[in-house]
């Protein structure tokens, strides 16, 4: 009996031993994980954290094997010289030799971190809570955006990073380290990506009550593709068809804090929604782009996003609502790229 009930405790132990490894691997990839770099200065800043992690494992595994040979120790006890030396080695010599040399491997990535870009620029200015986007191309043309980053791969991009309000942090862990945007400073970050894929980028610093609600869709294309993209955008779409959506969206003042090219909306505070069906999120990355979310996050939107600047609008039925989601979400004519308004990512 004593047998059977030790064994049937170990099985809770074994289950959550395996449930946390599971966790903690899971946490190895992905499209939000520093340790599945996709871009060449996170996996820099990877090289880094694992030789800094090499280090910490063997100073503790150097300290507890001391702790323990000195708790079995038999004998006489040591010298005060003989104490001294352990000391001054141990306590001081090595940890600042191991301390310089990940000192010097740190600022060695200084640089490559801060370099200009070589053609292309991106503007983020973080606001609570969203991110506001700008490509600023080498001719002088402005492309606005907003809470998604489209890449090529392969090639470098200057990030000009600012804040609007409070203190933020742009960080896309598959692609580079993070770095704050600061009300009146400007800080300048440089991607590499080397891979094509979708990945998620946060604020990692607290910002007010939707922190966590201010993400980042980034999309890294190939160079081909890319420029496609981005020529589509040089020209300004085609108005959208008037419908019942543009009026209601134009009365009830949308358009004072929103631009829809095309239209007598040109309002700067909220963000861009000129091409709004081409991006796979809305609300800062927090959900996926079709007409039942954007129907909700209309209506509700103190309740999905608490703090948010933009007031919800309960007073507008459903099918109101609806007649507005589907207006912005209609792909415009003469576009590439777009998506179907109601596609699930």
């Amino acid at each position: 009996m004593t047998i059977v009930l030790g064994f049937s405790a170990t099985r809770p132990l074994r289950g959550l031993g395996a449930a946390g490894l599971a966790l903690i691997l899971a946490g190895c990839s992905g499209r939000q994980s520093a340790l599945d770099p996709a871009g060449h200065e996170a996996r820099v800043v990877g090289d880094l954290f694992w030789w800094m992690l090499i280090a910490s494992v063997v100073i503790w595994a150097l300290v507890m094997a001391f702790s323990f040979y000195a708790s079995h120790r038999r004998g006489e006890p040591w010298s005060s010289r003989a104490a001294a030396r352990v000391i001054l080695i141990c306590g001081a010599i090595l940890p600042t030799l191991l301390l310089a040399i990940l000192l010097v491997l740190g600022l060695r990535l200084m640089p490559m971190l801060r370099a200009p870009g070589e053609e292309l620029r991106i503007a983020v200015e973080g606001q609570q809570f969203w991110w506001r986007v700008t490509y600023e191309l080498p001719d002088g043309t402005r492309v606005s955006s907003a809470n998604e980053v489209r890449l090529p791969r392969g090639r470098r991009t200057e990030f000009v990073l600012t804040a609007q309000d409070v203190i933020h942090s742009f960080w896309v862990p598959p692609l580079a380290g993070k770095m704050d945007l600061i009300p009146g400073m400007t800080n300048r970050l440089v991607l590499e990506p080397e891979r094509t894929g979708r990945f998620r980028g946060a604020c990692a610093e607290f910002c007010g009550a939707s922190h966590a609600l201010m993400a980042l869709d980034v999309e890294v294309m190939e160079p081909d593709a890319f420029e496609a993209w981005l020529q589509s955008r040089r020209t300004p779409p085609a108005p959208p068809r008037t419908e019942d959506g543009a009026a209601l969206f134009l009365a009830n003042g949308c358009g004072a804090c929103h631009t829809v090219a095309g239209t007598e909306a040109a309002g700067r505070v909220g963000p861009d929604l000129t091409l709004l069906s081409e991006r796979p999120s809305i609300a800062a990355g927090i959900l996926p782009n079709n007409t039942d979310n954007l129907v909700s996050f209309i209506r509700n939107t103190r309740d999905i996003k608490p703090g948010a600047r933009m007031p919800s609008f309960a007073m507008l039925s459903p099918e109101q609502a609806a007649s507005i989601a589907h207006w912005l979400l209609t792909p415009r004519s003469g576009t590439a790229g777009t998506r179907r308004a109601d596609a699930t990512p």
